[in-house]
């Protein structure tokens, strides 16, 4: 009986202190910006900036990544303008940029010229209003995914019983630039990494009912992925408040006091 408790007290130090290990990073993400800091960012001093986005696309040519069959699934994903042109219509609630389409500007204009020829067959005479142009295009990419950056892992066994913990550590890394569309001139530059963290904790029985003759194994686990796209969007917007104060420190716009 001694032994037993003995045992599981011993498998829950070794299981708190396996924990702990997990949840170390092996050094802490550059320029991260909680959503409380992006969201309340100081306001421009001189209203928002129109901008415009094409594309944000992906640099990395990573697939996801798999031991069994060559796959053909990005590692992340293929539509990161959408989070550019929210985080720039989010970022210190909303009042930095004025964003225009420019992703779906094909179906923009074809939707103005049915106006138009619609107009006409009416016989209504009401200009369109032409549409809004950005003075910024903001430009950038994924430019890299690195897996299995760091890993590791801790466990130990008594009497057959006894947890395990696994961990794996995988960077993005994102470039922001925004671009003068007057002058073709880089504005502002800027790249930010931000780390993806993977955990896999089990807990295992190993007992001989019978030595030598048969014997009993019992293992339970639970994995924990943080979601890449998630990563991507928390990088992306990390990028956006980096432009805008190194924006301010240039002296393009200014914070409002």
């Amino acid at each position: 009986m001694k032994k037993i408790i003995l045992a599981l007290a011993l498998t829950t130090l070794i299981a708190g202190c396996s924990t702990t290990v997990n949840r170390l990073p092996s050094e802490p993400p550059k320029s991260v910006v909680t959503e409380a800091e992006f969201t309340n960012l100081t306001s421009p001093a001189n209203g928002p900036t129109v901008v415009a986005v094409y594309s944000f696309e992906d640099k990395t040519g990573q697939r996801l990544p798999s031991d069994k069959i060559a796959n053909i699934s990005t590692a992340v994903t293929q539509g990161a303008e959408q989070y550019v042109i929210k985080a720039l219509r989010d970022v210190g609630n909303g009042t930095w940029f004025k964003v225009v389409e420019r992703v779906g500007l094909e179906n923009l204009a074809r939707e103005r010229q049915i106006i138009r020829q619609t107009r006409e067959e009416v016989g209504d005479t009401t200009p369109l209003a032409p549409l809004l142009f950005a003075g910024v295009i903001v430009e950038g990419a994924i430019v890299g995914y690195d897996s299995n950056t760091l890993t590791g892992g801790a466990g130990a066994r008594y009497l057959g019983i006894g947890p395990s913990t696994m961990y794996t550590e995988d960077v993005i890394t994102v470039s922001m630039r925004a671009v003068s569309v007057k002058s073709g001139e880089v504005l502002t530059s800027t790249a930010v990494t931000k780390t993806v963290l993977s955990t896999s904790t089990n807990l295992g029985v190993f007992k001989f009912i019978e030595a030598g003759t048969e014997n009993i194994e019992l293992e339970v686990g639970n994995t924990q992925n943080e979601p890449v796209n998630h990563a991507v969007r928390l990088a992306i917007q990390a990028a956006v408040v980096d432009m805008i104060k190194e924006g301010a420190v240039k002296g393009y716009w200014a914070f409002k006091q």
